[in-house]
Parts: structure tokens; sequence; C-alpha cells
């Protein structure tokens, strides 16, 4: 084997980081969907209605680029 065939088995790759702030904010499920916390839940939360209130404790789905932008960040 040549030298730098040899040294490109040596190398091994970097493991990738993951950003804690996503982390904390997203989930992904064994399917491989992203979820999230909604918003408007906590403020102001005496005039929304209870049915509203219930609704909103249910996580979401992210939708779109931000489904593989969220994955690649969470190393998944």
């Amino acid at each position: 084997m040549s030298q730098l065939k040899q040294a490109k088995m040596k190398m091994k790759k970097k493991k990738l980081k993951i950003k804690k702030s996503v982390s904390r904010r997203f989930r992904v499920t064994k399917n491989g969907k992203v979820l999230h916390r909604g918003s408007h839940n906590k403020h102001l939360s005496r005039k929304k209605s209870k049915s509203q209130a219930r609704a909103k404790k249910i996580p979401q789905k992210v939708k779109g680029k931000w489904n593989k932008k969220i994955k690649k960040l969470l190393g998944k």
C-alpha cells in the first residue's frame, strides 16, 4: 500500500457535535418526525379557552426544510 492510503486509513472521522439548544427544543420520533412545543401557551393563558390550552400542550410536527435542518443539527 502507498503511504497516502495508509494515512487515510489511520485518520478517523470527526464526531458531529449536537447543538444543545436544539436538542432541548426538538425531539425526533422513531419514524423520523421532528416534534416541538407550540408557541403562545404560557403568557396570557387566562384569556385562552381551556380547549385551546389543551391543544397547545400537544407537540407539533416540524414541516418542510426545517425538518432536515434540525435533524442535521441533532446528528441524525
